[in-house]
């Protein structure tokens, strides 16, 4: 396993995809910048952190419209509502995967990040998932390159494997992003055993291998 590292960021623009902490006072601050587009966490700490994060990719990509754009589709789902499952092999675990990340929905499990700039899994784009360091993904440090991951979605099943894993700061705005290759990123806050507002986020990032029809 190669050791996460941290990410210092420069001039390029990355954003990430799985939020989950338990720092409230970054999701307070967060709610004052931008109401809108802003995807909440869940935990009284963990959300502040997630959003502050989002928030910042939300700014820094925009991309002219294209009807024939994968992003932009639309989805019947509502907040909140279980969509799919994601697997992780490595430490025995599935999580139901709801759809948002905001502090209701993340209490319930790992949320499916909803943008502009991710997409459900579909063979084509860049899919995020984020969840709570101190709950379902109190175990993501487990994980190593090369272990398998996947997720259920709507009758079919996507295969991932682990490319990266690493550590970067909770104002990163390089990791949820637009993908032109098949990628799922789940994302946490870190350290996982912090008191209080984590400052980092622990970023594991896997390609597609193949999707299985049921």
């Amino acid at each position: 396993m190669k050791k996460p590292t941290i990410l210092t960021v420069g001039a390029t623009v990355v954003m990430f995809g799985l939020v989950g902490c338990s720092d409230e006072e970054d999701l307070e601050s967060v709610e004052s910048k931008e109401s809108s587009e802003v995807v909440h966490t869940s935990g009284p700490q963990l959300d502040a952190d997630v959003e502050t994060f989002i928030e910042g990719e939300q700014e820094e990509s925009v991309e002219a419209e294209d009807e024939n754009n994968p992003y932009d589709q639309s989805y019947s789902y509502n907040q909140g509502q279980e969509v799919a499952e994601l697997h992780v092999p490595t430490i025995s675990s599935s999580y139901p995967v709801y759809w948002g990340t905001d502090e209701a929905t993340l209490d319930q499990g790992v949320g499916y990040h909803v943008s502009d700039f991710t997409t459900p899994p579909d063979g084509e784009r860049h899919t995020v998932v984020s969840g709570h360091r101190d709950t379902v993904f109190s175990e993501l440090g487990a994980l190593e390159e090369g272990h398998a991951l996947s997720v259920d979605f709507e009758g079919k099943t996507y295969h991932y494997t682990i490319e990266d894993i690493w550590i970067t700061d909770k104002d990163d705005r390089t990791v949820i992003v637009r993908h032109d290759e098949p990628t799922l990123t789940l994302t946490t806050c870190y350290p996982f055993d912090y008191i209080g507002a984590a400052p980092d986020r622990y970023i594991v990032q896997a390609s597609l291998d193949y999707v299985e029809e049921h």
